[in-house]
């Protein structure tokens, strides 16, 4: 039976195909200059650029559900190219308001009448955004925020969630295998993520976690949730105003030390990240802003993210070998987080990391920015076997938003420099030497019962050898099938060269009659034509660019 949300979504899915028709052609012919046949073409950054300019048109015109997507895409450097990145990480989730009569009714559905269930209401929403928008009432003598999810959003979302499930497949033709598959995962992630932030009954439960993880922290004001005022739908909390945190005539004006304010922001994420494993994950000014004391209000944890500990670990360990300039530290932890795959060339991403710090740091290595470092990381990421596992991205994002608010803060900001004082003074610095001592122990551990293992084996074995009763077992990995293809070609020889005597037997023996012998030479044909095609096919392996420094003055348009 036809329901109405697949109805909806055969019209979206019509509509978001129109929509993005010029990108599609333009893909089309970076394979087939005149889309049925030619060469493929180049694609120059310039290029690029202009197509994400395309994409981002064509996601703020589809609405909600795709201007989110645009949000997830922009932290997936594994998945689009540094000038789409760019391009998307603009993107702003601010729409119109709903009208407040459809708005009444999501409350009244969920609470009840608005005039008895509050004190006072206004109507007019203090923010916007794509699912949902923010109130201000009275309740309780206490004045409140009320949000409210958008009308009419749930059907848009799922019907959009099916269009881009259906266009999947047809994306994928454009794409190489590796992204295909992790373009395959952020469907689901988003999925996931965008039910997730329609839901405010978990958003509110985000709210009380993190609250109790700050609990003494006189420094950090999150809004305290209003249980019996609040559902799946309405989250009513409480009502905390301040500056924004970019508003820097404001905040010089009442007397906040704005390096202070900025180092203090870095430690509440560190703390999120490391210690705590829940964080806010949308940190944009918009939801950042500072009271009249000087404390960091929070706003807005729709956007929230979980890190597991083995993450946190590593997370550790990337930061302690970023600011010991350790390069197979760092490799290592991302081998180990999952970004990095374990068959990477060491050499050339190895290269790639010194590159980034040295073209990130100054006179001091304690003086270069994460941003920087991070940007060029992402900036290889499309290029080299990288891979952002779920939630990872959204740390890197965090990183990368948060420090840019720091730098607006105090442009001197020095983020190593910070994350450095902060591992030291939690214990990190201390409990990964002693992972390594340790790790050191178990490694001669293992040299010296090696010592007195290895020598009776080598003798057993030569043993073997003086009896002429050594047996070797040798196994072959042939990831590129060219055993396989050998052998084809070899049977199509033997097959063809059968068919060619045969044909010349049948002709010599019975000149009177040519049928036997066409017959023998048509069924000898096909033999020829896979023979033939065995030998046109691409040899060669697929290599990785290097990765130099003239690149990355190229990726900058520098000379």
């Amino acid at each position: 039976m036809v329901t109405l949300v697949n109805l909806r979504s055969y019209w979206r899915f019509l509509v978001v195909v129109y929509q993005f028709f010029p990108l599609i052609v333009a893909y089309a012919r970076d394979r087939r200059t005149y889309l049925l046949f030619g060469g493929s073409r180049t694609v120059t950054a310039e290029m690029q650029s202009e197509r994400a300019e395309i994409l981002l048109d064509s996601l703020l015109t589809l609405g909600p559900t795709f201007i989110k997507l645009g949000q997830l895409l922009s932290t997936r450097p594994d998945i689009l190219p540094p000038q789409y990145i760019d391009v998307l990480s603009s993107l702003q989730d601010d729409v119109p308001p709903a009208p407040w009569e459809e708005t009444k009714q999501v409350i009244e559905e969920e609470l009840g009448p608005v005039d008895e269930v509050f004190e006072s209401f206004d109507n007019d929403p203090i923010s916007g955004a794509s699912l949902g928008q923010v109130y201000t009432a009275q309740y309780d003598g206490d004045d409140v925020a009320v949000k409210v999810r958008r009308p009419g959003i749930e059907s848009l979302v799922e019907a959009d969630l099916r269009v881009i499930r259906w266009s999947l497949p047809f994306i994928m033709r454009f794409i190489g295998q590796g992204r295909a598959f992790s373009l395959e995962n952020l469907a689901d992630e988003f999925a996931k993520t965008i039910r997730q932030e329609m839901d405010y009954s978990r958003e509110r439960r985000i709210l009380e976690q993190i609250q109790s993880n700050f609990n003494g922290n006189g420094t950090i004001r999150i809004p305290k949730p209003v249980e019996e005022r609040s559902g799946p739908r309405v989250l009513t909390m409480e009502y905390l105003p301040g500056t924004k945190i970019n508003d820097l005539e404001t905040i010089d004006m009442e007397g906040i030390d704005r390096t202070e304010l900025a180092t203090r922001l870095q430690r509440i994420y560190l703390q999120m990240i490391i210690d705590d494993g829940v964080f806010h994950a949308d940190p944009h000014p918009g939801n950042l802003a500072v009271d009249e004391e000087g404390r960091i209000i929070f706003y807005d944890f729709g956007m929230s993210g979980r890190v597991d500990p083995f993450i946190q670990d590593k997370i550790v360990d990337f930061y302690v070998a970023v600011a010991n300039q350790d390069i197979d530290g760092i490799l290592d932890a991302l081998v180990e987080m999952g970004t990095l795959s374990p068959e990477a060339d060491r050499r050339v991403m190895g290269d790639v990391m010194e590159l980034a710090i040295a073209d990130a740091r100054g006179e001091d290595i304690e003086q270069y920015r994460v941003q920087q470092i991070i940007e060029q990381v992402e900036s290889t990421i499309y290029e080299f076997p990288l891979r952002l596992p779920r939630n990872l991205a959204l740390v890197l994002r965090v990183a990368t938003v948060v420090e840019g608010v720091c730098v607006t803060l105090d442009q001197e900001f020095d983020f190593i420099s910070v994350a450095t004082d902060y591992l030291r003074e939690e214990g990190y610095y201390e409990e990964t030497a002693k992972e390594i001592v340790a790790d050191t122990g178990r490694q001669m551990q293992r040299t010296t019962e090696a010592m007195f293992t290895v020598p009776p084996k080598l003798d057993r074995v030569l043993d073997s050898v003086e009896r002429e009763n050594l047996t070797v077992n040798v196994r072959l990995e042939d990831k590129n099938n060219v055993l396989d293809k050998l052998a084809r070609r070899i049977v199509y020889g033997l097959l063809l060269a059968v068919g060619v005597l045969s044909t010349a037997i049948l002709y010599a023996f019975d000149q009177t009659s040519v049928v036997p012998a066409a017959v023998a030479a048509a069924l000898t044909l096909p033999i020829i034509i896979q023979l033939y095609r065995s030998f046109r096919k691409k040899r060669g392996l697929k290599t990785t660019p290097q990765f130099t420094r003239q690149n990355m003055r190229q990726q900058r348009g520098e000379d």
